[in-house]
């Protein structure tokens, strides 16, 4: 069975991802109420809502305003243009739009308050505020009140934006003569009074004499009002707020005006004006209207993070916007498994029996690596058929990369524009998937093509080049597409066992197979130096990246700085005695020595010489060879394990240090300052990697003292080394134990050679103090 006909609706069919606030013709509507999902979430706010919405239809109330936060991805515009429809109880495809809601809302007391609220006669007036605003930049924007008036005056069918002619407009509608100055004008115009009023500066004499013919104006009275109409107008809060409360009274008692206006937090932005404005705005329309009039924004803060604005009170908006709705995309798999996944029944009885016979298989493909915080798997047979042919952990996922890349200003046009959301996504990969046979999973990198249109340039050309170069395979191009979406998602180490599991494409994948292929990818793209490896993780590199990485690697770093500063890890860092305390008494100065390369500035008798993999390139020293080395030297032998990956983190350190200080100072690019900041943390990861790595290898290092290889059973570095040196001493000093008995002053001293009673002499008596000792003087 194909993918396709596994849906339960056309899987190609146009779904607008993202809802944008403007689009309202009938097939969208339909659409959208038709295919809205309440999820447990939205849920809880409709009842939250209309509960609000219900007290302000027959009780007088100043808490008119909603706030609606969320940031992109939540559903917020949508949420507010589904209200509208709601409010506005328009008939779509022949029903009312609460009809659509009967199955939808399970509790029947929320259900009654949105068919009480779309009884009431209302205007809904929703409106995204940039768009509608005529400001002429992002420092000069209009205020809040003459784009609330805009609006108002478009829904009435007067002029939105000429509102001096708007007020005629009303005027004439008052005093019943509207209509005939309307036909006056088009015989005078020749169009149409709504086609040619915008054009009211090259008009005068048509409207001049329309409203001469039609209204209680003379010629002149007519003309005067021209002339000065623009001069003479003003419009202050509480004139707005008035003229909405007239409007409602005319219409009668119970009637409603209802402002949505979507991304209001985005338009104010830090303006402490604007927030001003709005909040007389609601304040005003709360006193005058009593509860008739509403104000519902969305915006991507909440309003307690809006209002903090320095040496401001806005407490008084706090107390009108009583209805705070904060929504998340904690459900949004809910909505993309009903709207987009729903199975056929007959596909729901062949993924079950199908999971049945591959459930094992599953747990063993989809694994992440040791560290990674919860990526959700398929748990039940319920989730796979919910679910397939994509993965759970991929709905939070690819949220969190949608997040990371609008953080990281990837995104040339910003996602939260709207062009992609988390549906469409899905929607799209499942249409590049959909002539698939039933075990094609989609691996994460089908998400790539869902935002490529919307990346900025440098990231865009690193794929389309990698796509283009001939040195490169289709599956090296998949592995980079993963690498940049997780690139900034910290949930998700870019190790080998993650990125196979991101690029399984089948339940029946070789995971041991899959692993070589992408290990053979890594390595072509670390040549091409579109990637970088750090550690166990591979990162994907942007333009400037790479020309920062190439300049790095072009560094040369003599082989004998990168052996000494391992010595100097190992001496000062992790093993850093200044001295060996063989015990109480006996403190030794020792060498330290790394490779024939001696780091203390004095000699001493002993010392501890460690033997990297760089001591003699390309020849491994045998066992016998160690052991001789170790006859010939009174120092203790420590040959590290033949892996190098200590020196080359090092020589990378090294290298990056290097670039560091000679590109100190401020760089113009900006970008590439960032990239110096980025640099020097990852020194400080590749640092902490040396030390462990160094821990390691002295843990299973092989110690060799006196042509002999010793078994140290501790795997400590520090008591292996203090074992090591024990037996090295041991084997130089053989007779130091023979002393037993010690001389602790001068004092001692003195009374041994002159007090009477006491005798110094060599004789041979078994009790004597050091007797050992005397005997090998004797001998001597």
């Amino acid at each position: 069975m194909k993918l396709e006909k596994m849906f339960d609706k056309k899987i190609d069919r146009n779904i607008k991802g993202v809802i944008m606030i403007g689009q309202d013709d009938d097939a969208n509507v339909y659409q959208e109420l038709e295919e809205y999902v309440i999820t447990q979430e939205l849920s809880r706010h409709f009842d939250t809502f209309f509960d609000s919405y219900r007290k302000g239809i027959n009780t007088y109330t100043d808490k008119m305003g909603v706030w609606i936060s969320g940031f992109f991805g939540s559903g917020k515009s949508h949420f507010l243009k589904i209200l509208s429809y709601l409010l506005e109880n328009k008939e779509v495809e022949g029903k009312r739009a609460i009809d659509y809601f009967d199955n939808k809302i399970e509790d029947s007391m929320v259900l009654a308050d949105i068919k009480a609220a779309g009884d009431v006669s209302a205007d809904v007036i929703l409106f995204n505020i940039d768009s509608k605003s005529d400001s002429d930049s992002k420092t000069n924007k209009e205020l809040i009140v003459k784009v609330f008036n805009k609006v108002f005056n478009e829904t009435q069918g007067f002029c939105g934006s000429l509102p001096w002619l708007a007020d005629l407009e009303r005027q004439m509608v008052k005093e019943g003569s509207y209509e005939a100055f309307k036909s006056r004008f088009e015989e005078l115009a020749g169009g149409s009074w709504e086609d040619t009023r915008e054009d009211f500066y090259f008009e005068e004499d048509n409207i001049v004499k329309a409203l001469a013919d039609t209204t209680k104006m003379s010629i002149e009275a007519a003309r005067n009002w021209y002339q000065k109409a623009e001069d003479n107008y003003s419009l202050s809060i509480e004139k707005f707020a008035n003229k909405v409360k007239e409007y409602i009274e005319s219409k009668g008692k119970e009637h409603h005006v209802i402002f949505l206006v979507d991304e209001v937090g985005q338009y104010i932005g830090d303006d402490v004006g604007l927030m001003l404005n709005l909040q007389t705005v609601v304040e005003d329309l709360g006193t005058y209207c009593g509860g008739k009039a509403w104000v519902i924004v969305t915006s991507q803060q909440d309003i307690d993070a809006v209002t903090k604005v320095k040496g401001n009170d806005f407490s008084k908006i706090q107390g009108r916007f009583n209805t705070r709705l904060s929504l998340s995309s904690a459900n949004v798999d809910e909505v993309i498994k009903k709207r987009i996944l729903y199975k056929k029944d007959v596909a729901q009885e062949t993924l079950e029996l199908f999971y049945a016979d591959k459930d094992a298989i599953l747990k063993n493909l989809i694994t992440f690596s040791p560290g990674t915080p919860e990526m959700k798997t398929f748990k039940t047979v319920e989730d796979f058929i919910e679910v397939y042919p994509f993965i759970p952990y991929q709905f939070r996922l690819l949220q969190a990369v949608f997040t990371a890349i609008r953080q990281y200003g990837a995104s040339g046009k910003h996602l939260s524009e709207g062009e992609r959301s988390l549906l469409s996504a899905f929607q799209e990969a499942a249409i590049r998937y959909k002539d698939k046979k039933i075990g094609a999973l989609v691996p994460f990198s089908a998400f790539y093509e869902t935002i490529e249109t919307f990346l900025d340039h440098n990231i865009k050309t690193v794929i389309l080049h990698a796509e283009d170069n001939d040195r490169l395979t289709d599956m090296d191009v998949e592995v980079l597409k993963v690498l940049f979406l997780i690139k900034w998602v910290k949930e998700m180490p870019k190790t080998m066992e993650n990125i196979a599991t991101l690029l399984v494409q089948h339940i029946d994948d070789d995971k041991i197979e899959l692993k070589k292929n992408i290990e053979a990818s890594l390595d072509r793209l670390i040549k091409e130096t579109l990637i970088q490896k750090n550690g166990d993780e591979y990162i994907f590199l942007t333009h400037e990246e790479q020309d920062v990485n190439r300049e790095i690697q072009t560094i040369s770093i003599d082989i004998n700085e990168i052996i000494l500063k391992i010595g100097e890890e190992i001496y000062t860092g992790i093993y850093s005695e200044k001295k060996f305390r063989y015990n109480v008494r006996y403190h030794f100065d020792f060498n330290k020595i790394i490779d024939d390369r001696l780091l203390s500035t004095q000699k001493h008798e002993i010392g501890v010489k460690v033997i990297t993999p760089y001591f003699d390139i390309g020849v491994e020293l045998t066992d016998s060879e160690l052991k001789m080395m170790s006859a010939r030297e009174n120092n203790l032998i420590i040959k590290l394990p033949p892996d190098s990956t200590f020196l080359e983190e090092m020589e990378d350190v090294l290298k990056i240090r290097t670039y560091l200080k000679r590109k100190a100072g401020t760089s113009a690019i900006e970008a590439i300052e960032e990239i110096k900041i980025r640099k020097s943390r990852e020194v400080a990861g590749r640092m902490d990697r040396v030390e462990t790595l160094l821990i390691e290898a002295l843990k299973e290092a092989d110690f060799y003292v006196n042509a002999q290889k010793i078994d140290i059973k501790s795997k400590n570095p520090i008591e292996r080394i203090n074992s090591g040196l024990k037996v090295l001493i041991d084997n130089i000093y053989d007779k130091l134990n023979y002393i037993s008995e010690f001389i602790e002053s001068s004092k001692d001293l003195h009374d041994l050679l002159f007090v009477e009673d006491s005798q110094l002499g060599l004789l041979d008596s078994e009790d004597i103090p050091n007797k050992l000792a005397i005997d090998e003087l004797v001998h001597y």
